[in-house]
């Protein structure tokens, strides 16, 4: 269902930079400067989060962030395709829209609309982690317990240095949990059986980036 709205949300969002287009050279020459300053930024701060797996410990806050990006990217976008030849221009800005409605784009802007859903949980030493829920496609869903560092000196600011996906075909995969490792720089993820399954456990060594 989020992934519904989201969806609905960012055509709306795509419709609004379509009529920027239209009335472009009628906006202010300083607010169009505004504009392209701003998505410029949000774009490049995305991006560096992206490559450097930093962020906010907020999910709204992410959430948020990615929305001004992908805002930002679909501004140039469209103003690509005010250049000449046009017919070529507008088919390539229209090719470079469709990946933002995959599935990998629509569920990090959905956490918008549910930004307390993955919970933070503390693990000690700066540490914390949070249960995203995924789906194969093929009737096996699973989670991601990825494993976050703060900073001490930053306690706003978040960098994922970790990462374990368990899938219910092996384990209960929703009651994954995390605890200290047995060593530096290592967690223990830990997915309970479910109660059709042998009494165990299945236990993964995650070694922190």
């Amino acid at each position: 269902m989020d992934i519904t709205i989201t969806a609905a949300i960012l055509v709306v969002l795509t419709v609004a930079i379509l009529l920027l287009r239209i009335f472009w050279l009628r906006i202010p020459l300083g607010f169009r400067t505004f504009l392209l300053r701003g998505a410029a930024a949000v774009v490049l701060l995305h991006l560096f989060f992206v490559v450097t797996k930093w962020g906010t410990t907020s999910t709204r806050v992410n959430a948020i962030i990615n929305w001004l990006a992908i805002a930002g990217y679909e501004l140039f976008i469209i103003l690509f395709s005010r250049l000449a030849p046009k017919w070529l221009t507008s088919l390539s800005a229209a090719i470079l829209m469709v990946p933002l409605f995959a599935a990998s784009i629509l569920f990090p802007l959905a956490l918008v609309l549910r930004p307390d859903a993955f919970a933070r949980v503390p693990i000690g030493n700066h540490l914390f982690y949070r249960i995203v829920p995924w789906s194969s496609g093929a009737g096996n869903p699973g989670v991601d317990l990825n494993i976050y560092y703060i900073p001490p000196f930053a306690p706003f600011l978040s960098r994922k240095v970790g990462s374990q996906p368990f899938n219910t075909e092996h384990c209960d995969a929703f009651a994954a949990y995390a605890l200290p490792g047995p060593e530096p720089k290592t967690i223990l993820a830990r997915c309970p059986h479910s109660t059709a399954q042998p009494a165990k456990s299945e236990d993964r060594i995650v070694r922190l980036r």
